[in-house]
């Protein structure tokens, strides 16, 4: 895909949502921390409806790590594979406490250290909490990259490289966003809505499905 192709879908994305964020419901780093741990293979919806609860008696490391286990778990055993989960938020909290003062630390590589933490998890923290350009690949990202040809690849590192290796710099800070919000309400895994999508002249699926009017606008 061409640069100039490329600005011009992140135009068009920018154009539709100028100032895109998170569907997780959050108020501090530590929050938004909590809920991404637990919104693997999960709904953000059911995230919240969890959270909201939580957050309500415990929102800090020192209440959750003291609640333990059994005392997050009836706020969070909705929540698919909660159990592990709450493993991993509690040992979280922890490992702040001991590491870090209690404060969710702005560095990568501190961030994967934590439990049930990796790049993608870091990735959203670093961008959402702390304004960083990092991209995390989700997989509506993943569907969306390599169905519109912004960048392809057989693994969620190889798109997020190529991604991070095509868009330009002005649209980094929002871009995981776009492109995540784009994947869940418009260009869906089994019926992508492509005539009503505001990248579809410029995106190079090849089984997309267009209006008469908008098709060979490339």
């Amino acid at each position: 895909m061409t640069p100039r192709r490329v600005r011009a879908i992140f135009e068009r994305l920018r154009a539709k949502n100028p100032h895109p964020t998170t569907e997780l419901e959050y108020t501090t780093p530590f929050e938004l921390l909590v809920a991404v741990i637990l919104s693997a293979q999960a709904t953000d919806k059911s995230v919240n409806l969890a959270t909201r609860r939580l957050y309500q008696v415990a929102n800090t490391p020192e209440a959750v790590a003291a609640l333990g286990v059994e005392g997050i778990a009836p706020y969070v055993k909705s929540i698919g594979l909660w159990q592990n989960k709450a493993k991993n938020v509690v040992a979280t909290c922890r490992a702040l406490l001991e590491r870090h003062g209690g404060e969710v630390p702005a560095d990568r590589a501190a961030l994967e250290a934590l439990p049930g933490v990796g790049r993608k998890t870091a990735n959203v923290i670093l961008n959402t909490a702390f304004g960083q350009p990092t991209l995390a690949v989700d997989t509506h990202v993943f569907r969306v990259a390599n169905r519109t040809g912004l960048a392809r690849a057989d693994d969620v590192r190889g798109v997020e490289d190529g991604l991070l290796a095509v868009i330009p710099q002005e649209f980094m800070r929002d871009a995981h966003h776009w492109l995540i919000l784009h994947g869940r309400y418009v260009c869906a895994a089994r019926n992508p809505d492509c005539a009503h999508c505001v990248i579809a002249d410029l995106c190079e699926y090849d089984e997309k499905e267009l209006p008469a009017k908008r098709r060979g606008k490339r």
